[in-house]
Order: structure tokens, then sequence, then C-alpha cells
């Protein structure tokens, strides 16, 4: 007569006894004496074979048989304990194919040593069962677990894939004890399989230590953890490793491809760059410094989205983002692609018919989509031409896509900070005469400059450098440009002036510096038009290179890294600021793909085109402070605001009337309180900021390795105090997210009309001495105005 019983899995402080909690009867003929202790192995029943020592069963990994316990360990008392284990199997995995006879492996880890030896506790592994939630594609894993009960409080889970593929491990709970309190595990992470020498899985519960606070049982495997995320360093990256270190971005030019396509390795001396992550690729044969470029771009598989589904929709994305330059992009032997603006409006009405590279790219869709209609933006709904008007102008200057670059007159005149003997008299051409006679009727200009109501974009010495370099290429133009504003005493924005100016040298006019002002003939009032043309050109070049490329992802790139490599995932600070990071290094390493890239998108929409990244490069060494980055200190830097205790967020703002600040503050002094709250539970005085050495570890390394070319910069903020972490924290948090939704998710609003927001100037202003543009001015000024915006090619009837 067979027997069954439970059998329990524990290490004593003796020699390792592995006892399974697997239910069935055992096999008679046995050699084994089991009348007092039967083994229990999975159900469902199946014929056992012994060898070795090793009783097999068809559908489950083989099994030791295990030692008897001892007659102490026969008095400890077991709690039954239950797991779900959630994941979703990489796209195209048949779960229920590749199951058979292998399963996810999940253990238990004390957080307590052991009170006789103090060495870490043994394991306790699961007996597993699993079913599919075929609706949302979810794999649920069912575990059975004895607990003795001086195992002590769980700290952390080993997953082991026995399956062929990597799955992606969202969550583990762990239930039914006796409190009542089920253990969370969050892991969102990739498993990758047993069969490619993959180590097993560790992953922490929900329960944040900072590090003097970490159990004992954990201490190891704390500090082992973070070992393998920073690697060695050394060799190339695979798709399925977990590892973050630092590089510079010498990937985006291909060199070997072609001498146009070889750009300068951004980072060091020569073009200071925040860093990238390492991928380890091998050098370039005609260039060493550069990197080779291949058809995927390493991230660590953490960051990579976790929805394979999406994985399909970014092929998608890229292709039709090609789509959208083949259609617009410059090319010097195609026509003019639109000769009135109603040719622009049917894009939206009609849409526009595929081109042949569009469906070598979508072979998919491309046989069910012929026409390719894009949405009516927004702005162009409620008012078509609006974007003709200065009020328009002024108003997206403070509430569009680019809010960060207005900034207060602080000094008159204007005047550049280059070298007078290269670029000319530094001095401005809007002369304070020319101010007056704008502003006359509504104060001097002294009043109006003591009062705080002259604001200026300019782009005067960032762009002023590249001219005559950008000149050379073909197609495109670009100006070193002030926008001056004039605040009415309605609190209104009007512009009153545009200086558009080039380097000295025999120009055909002779003039290198031309003011336009906005007046009522016809004739200067397009003249007007096309000088603000260019400015959005150039204020279109600052926002996605710097404002949203720059601020927001190459410059926190080196945030995640420091964050992964130095910050356990059991530290409250790392939880914390996971959120806000997620993706992001995944969507870069798009950018470094397809829009950053030697004649990517970038290159092929905006006026610097191959000289687009050395001027972020340019704008990082001038521009770029850690400490700017947060919301006051960005208004105050630029005279948008000023210290004041008494108003509602500590800053007064100098134009009342400014969308992106008014709303920002809100945000920022929320997320500066949650923030503070966040610390302060963590961290009870100064001391523990003082001594953690993970958070100490991981400033010191965004700011010497992350961001080495301004390491020796005196505005770092110090991290000495609660109130120095939740300024960095906020700020960091501030920058991933409102920051970038204020310059991110307006782009198709605003720029998805491309006369509201031009990318590129393709030929100079009107000038009279520029004979053919200014006879197609005089003869049809839209067609012009398209022209400089489209053109390839024009001809003058």
């Amino acid at each position: 007569m067979l027997k069954t019983s439970p059998v329990y899995h524990y290490q004593s402080s003796g020699p390792a006894r592995t006892l399974f909690p697997w239910h069935m009867p055992f096999a008679s003929g046995s050699s084994t004496s089991i009348a007092s202790f039967p083994v229990i192995l999975p159900k469902p029943v199946f014929r056992l074979r012994k060898q070795n020592n090793v009783y097999a069963c068809l559908g489950t990994t083989s099994v030791v048989l295990p030692t008897l316990p001892t007659e102490k360990e026969k008095k400890i008392n077991f709690t039954s304990v239950k797991a779900v284990l959630t994941a979703k199997p990489i796209d195209g995995f048949d779960i229920n194919e590749y199951s058979f006879g292998r399963t996810l492996i999940l253990e238990l880890l004390s957080a307590q040593l052991d009170h006789h030896t103090d060495k870490e506790k043994g394991t306790i592994k699961g007996r597993m069962t699993y079913e599919m939630n075929k609706e949302r594609k979810e794999v649920k894993y069912e575990y059975d677990f004895i607990v003795p009960e001086n195992f002590g409080q769980i700290g952390a889970v080993y997953v082991e894939n026995e399956h062929h593929k990597e799955i992606y491990v969202k969550t583990i709970v762990i239930g039914d004890f006796p409190n009542g309190n089920p253990v969370n595990v969050t892991c969102n992470s990739w498993v990758q399989p047993k069969s490619d020498n993959a180590d097993k899985r560790l992953f922490f519960t929900n329960k944040s230590y900072l590090p003097a606070q970490t159990p004992l049982g954990l201490s190891r495997l704390r500090e082992e953890e973070l070992k393998k995320l920073q690697g060695n360093g050394q060799g190339e990256r695979k798709k399925s490793d977990r590892i973050y270190d630092y590089d510079v971005y010498n990937d985006i030019g291909e060199p070997d491809k072609s001498p146009e396509l070889a750009r300068p390795v951004l980072g060091g001396d020569k073009h200071p760059y925040p860093r990238r992550c390492r991928t380890g690729r091998s050098p370039c044969k005609t260039d060493h410094s550069s990197e080779t470029r291949s058809a995927n771009f390493y991230v660590p598989r953490d960051e990579a989205f976790s929805d394979v589904k999406e994985q399909s929709l970014k092929t998608i994305f890229s292709a039709l983002q090609r789509t959208f330059v083949g259609l617009f992009a410059v090319h010097e032997d195609k026509d003019l692609p639109f000769t009135s603006l109603n040719d622009i409006d049917k894009l939206f009405n009609e849409g526009v018919k595929l081109p042949p590279l569009s469906k070598d790219l979508l072979p998919r869709i491309s046989k069910h989509i012929d026409i390719l209609q894009f949405q009516t933006p927004e702005i162009v709904n409620r008012d078509k031409f609006s974007w003709l008007r200065d009020e328009e102008f002024s108003r997206q200057t403070l509430a569009g896509l680019n809010p960060y670059t207005i900034q207060l007159v602080k000094e008159w005149p204007l005047k550049s900070k280059l070298d007078p003997k290269i670029y000319g008299e530094p001095e401005s051409k809007i002369t304070k005469e020319l101010v007056e006679q704008e502003i006359k009727g509504f104060m001097s200009f002294e009043e109006a400059l003591k009062q705080k109501k002259l604001f200026v974009l300019d782009y005067h010495d960032l762009l002023l450098p590249y001219v005559n370099r950008v000149r050379e290429l073909k197609m495109t133009t670009l100006y070193g440009s002030r926008t001056l504003f004039f605040l009415t005493p309605d609190g209104t924005l009007r512009p009153i002036a545009i200086e558009l100016t080039r380097p000295p040298g025999n120009w055909d006019d002779h003039q290198w510096k031309k003011v336009f002002r906005p007046a009522g003939d016809a004739t200067r009032n397009w003249l007007w038009r096309f000088a603000k043309a260019h400015v959005l050109a150039h204020d279109s070049i600052l926002h996605q290179l710097v404002s949203h490329w720059l601020r927001t992802h190459c410059a926190v790139e080196p945030y995640i890294i420091a964050t992964n490599r130095q910050l356990s995932r059991m530290h409250p600070i790392y939880r914390l600021l996971h959120p806000h990071f997620r993706f992001t290094m995944e969507i870069n390493a798009l950018a470094r793909q397809q829009l950053i890239s030697a004649g990517g998108i970038i290159e092929l929409t905006f006026s610097p085109l191959k000289y687009s990244m050395e001027l972020s490069s340019v704008v990082y060494d001038q521009q770029w402070q850690f400490d700017l980055q947060a919301l006051p200190q960005d208004l105050i830097n630029r005279g948008m605001a000023e210290k004041d205790s008494t108003a509602p967020h500590g800053v007064k703002l100098t134009i009342e009337d400014y969308p992106f600040a008014n709303d920002g503050l809100l945000l920022w002094d929320a997320i500066k309180q949650w923030v503070t709250d966040y610390v302060s539970y963590y961290y009870q005085n100064d001391d523990i900021v003082e001594y953690d050495e993970e958070i100490k570890q991981w400033w010191i390394e965004i700011r010497t390795k992350g961001h080495a070319d301004k390491k020796n910069e005196s505005w770092w903020p110090q991290l000495k105090t609660r109130e120095d972490l939740v300024e960095i924290l906020t700020t960091m948090i501030w920058v991933t997210s409102g920051h970038h939704a204020a310059v991110n998710f307006g782009q198709y609003t605003f720029g998805g009309y491309f006369p509201n927001r031009p990318t590129v100037a393709r030929n100079r202003n009107a000038y009279r001495t520029v004979v053919k543009s200014w006879k197609l001015f005089l003869k049809n000024p839209e067609l012009a105005l398209l022209t400089m915006l489209f053109l390839r090619k024009f001809k003058v009837q």
C-alpha cells in the first residue's frame, strides 16, 4: 500500500538537504525504504525510472532523492505558501508548444542570516502549475511553497527560465502568510533562457532599503547585482545583456560608407557632450575614433519596450518617418512640391499618394494604403491664417512648442560676444531710435527698459559662426538672428524688430546686417513675413536640437546609466526615479539610428544640415548647466522671473501671462513636495544622506563620467543634505516630465502645418539686389515665400 505525506524543502545548519514539496505516491518496487517518509513528485502521475539515485519522470525535471529529515528538523513548524508569477512570452512564442517539461523555476531567499552559522540560508523551491490568460496573452505561473517558521522574512527571489526563449516577467505575488500580508515583487524584466547559460535572475521584494539598512541576508546579493550591471567595459554588447556603461557619441557618422557621411565625435575637449550607453562595436576602418553602425543599436535589455508588439510598431514608425522625408525633404533634382498654400491644404483634405520608396519600407500595409492623409493640426482647424499674424507669433513664443528661449533684455545695446575681427561690429542695428518709433504712444525707451518691457529671442551668437559653412551647402541658408518684443500695457507681447546677420564679406548688397520691422504697406509687410519665417526656422533648430533632444533626452541618459550602475534596485531613490527614466535609452538609440545620424531626418529637414549635431554640442558647451535645468532657476536666469518669497511659488513672473511658466510652476511645486515627503521618509536627517555610499557614488558618477566634459564646473550642486537631494531629484523628474511634455507633445499641433513652424529656409531673404528672387517676390509673394521654405528650383516668367 502506498503512503503520501508532505515533504519539505529545508536546509538545516548542517549539510544541505533538498526536500521537494511535490505531491505523488512513490512508485512501488524501489530499493529505497519509504515506509515512513515517501518521496513526493509532481502531478500528473507518471511511471518513475531510477538511475544513479535520480528519479526521472516524463514531463518533469529530474529530481534528486532527498535525505530524510533529522529528529530536530521534524519538530520545526511549516507554513504552506502560494505564489503567482505573471509573465509575457516573447512575440511568436507558443507557450503551449514549448512548455512541456519546461517552466520558470522560482526560489525564495531569506532576508536574514542563519543565526547558528551567520551565513545565508538556503533557498526554497516551489511546486509549479501554470495557466494561460489568452485575452491578455499573459501566463500566470502558480507555485506552492512549504516555508519553515524560522526561514525569516522573504527578501528576494530567484527566477530561472527553462524555456527556449526569453520571457518578460512582470510581477510575483507571494501570499497566504499567517499575518495576511502578501510579499510583492515587481520585476518588469526580461529573463533569458537557461539554455543560453544565463544566470538565475535575482529580484528583490518591493520593500526598499538604504545601503546601511540592508538586511544581512541580502547585503552580498545587493553588491553583486550592481557589479553585474556595471560590467567590465570590454567586448561588444549583446541584445540580451543588462550592462550599463559610458561612451562618447562616435556612432552618428558612417565614414566607411562615404566621406560625406563622416561626422566629428561628440564628447571630449573638442566637442563637449554628455555620454551615451556603451555598445562596444568595432571601430570604422577609415576613422578609428568612430564606431561602426549596425541595424540594431544596443540598449540594456530592460530598457527596451516591454510590450514586444511595440517592436513592430517601431519598424512601422521608422518607415513612416522615411516616407515623410521622401515626400518633403529637399533634394536638388526635385521640383517645388507646393506651388500655393492650397497645395499644402491637400495634405489634410485629400492626402498624398505613397511613393514607391514607401511601399518598399511598408510591404505589409502598402497593399492596403495607397493614400497617406494627415490629420488637420488643431491650430489650422481653429484659424487657418493665424500663422501670418504677429499676435500668434508672440503667443507661440510664450505658449508654443519652444517657450524656453525668450529672455528679458537686461543690457542695451544688444551686443555680440563673438570676435569682432571675424564677425564684425558687435553692436546690433536694432537701435534705441528704432525701438522708440515702434513703442511710441506707450512709453519712452528708458521706461520700457527700466520697467522690464523688452524681450528678445537671441540666436545671433549661436548661429553666426555656422552661417558661411551652411551657405556653402546646397539648397539651404542660415543667418544669425535677433527678434525684439515689447510687452504692451495690456500684458501681451508684440514683435517690433527682427535682425538677420551674416559675417562681413563681399556680399552683393554689402549689407551683412539687416533689420526688418512690421509695416502697413504690402511690400514691407511681406518682407516682415519672410524675416519671421527665418526666425521660426531658427527657433525650430534650437527647439529640436536643444530644448528637446539635448536637455530632455541626451543629458538625461547619464542619469539613467548612473542610477542603474550605482543604486541597487532596492534603493528607494532608484524606485523613485525609474518610472521617469524608463524607455528613454531606447528612444535615444532610435534617435541615433534615424533622427540625428548622418543623412538622417534632422540633417535632411533642418537648416544646419550636416552641422546640426555639432551645433547642439556648442550649445551644451556654452549654455548647459545642471542647476539651470530646474524651472525656477531657468526662469530667473532668463530674466523671466525674479525671486519673491511672497509670491505663490517663490518667484514673481516678469510676464504674468506666460502659460508655460504659469502651468510649469504648479507642476514643479507638486513634484518638489512629493519628492520632499519621499526623501524625508527614508532620510530622517542629513547625516543619513551623507553616509549613503550608493547615493554618493551615484552623484559622483553623473558628474565625472556621465557629464565628464563638465566635471570641474563650479555650478554642480553639492549633495550633503536632504535639501540638496530634494533639489537634484526634483530637477531630474521635472526635466523628464514637465519639461519634456512642454517641448514634445505639441509637435504636431504647432509643426504639422509647415508654414507655421518651418524647420529650414532654402534660399536667401528677398533683397533687391538678388534679382531673380526679387522678381519672383514682386510677381507672387506667396509663391516666393513657399520657394524660400520648399525650393529646389524656380522660374520667373
